[in-house]
């Protein structure tokens, strides 16, 4: 099976980018875009400076439980730099998003509580919102996870967005909030 029907069958389509959006992010930011893929996994990563993004991690359920993901992980970590990605909030109706956050949870990644993320999806209309989760090799503050999040969100969540979808995203400023705790954000939307 290709990469991308990995990763569309597993993410929900509101968080999928389209094949051609992620084909286009490889081929022209190959620079900072990259995939690492086996038999059993798909890593989406965006590597800058000073931080890595992971945009999407797949393991198949065939090898989940048996340290393919730890060992992913893990071969982020050494290159030394904050790890930060966006994770569905639970819902305790769909057992995987309660795995996952476990799984990162015992990677030693942290909420970033500071730090709120809501986006329109084009693909549904809907408003899509994500939790933000952070890794740090030396107790990195939420400014900076909330500034490279601003990046990646610039860089490579809406480039050339207009060509791939018809019509753009919503600028940075509208999707990615701060201040406050997480709870504060939410009852203030």
């Amino acid at each position: 099976m290709h990469w991308y029907e990995k990763l569309s069958q597993y993410f929900p389509v509101e968080e999928m980018k389209s094949k051609e959006h992620m084909e286009t992010l490889l081929k022209e930011r190959q620079d900072i875009y990259h995939k690492d893929e086996g038999p059993n996994h798909v890593l989406m990563y965006t590597e800058l400076e000073k931080f890595v993004f992971i945009d999407y991690l797949f393991v198949s359920k065939d090898a989940r439980g048996q340290g393919l993901g730890h060992k992913l992980i893990e071969k982020l970590k050494t290159k030394g730099k904050p790890i930060i990605l966006e994770v569905e909030p639970v819902n305790y109706e769909d057992s995987d998003s309660e795995k996952r956050l476990k799984f990162y949870k015992r990677e030693g990644f942290e909420h970033a509580t500071s730090i709120g993320y809501r986006r329109r999806s084009l693909a549904t209309k809907e408003i899509n919102e994500m939790e933000i989760l952070y890794w740090s090799p030396s107790n990195q503050s939420e400014g900076l996870v909330y500034e490279a999040m601003k990046q990646t969100y610039q860089e490579i969540h809406t480039y050339k967005d207009k060509k791939f979808y018809g019509e753009s995203y919503q600028p940075v400023e509208e999707v990615l909030t701060r201040g406050g705790n997480r709870e504060d954000l939410l009852e203030n939307l």
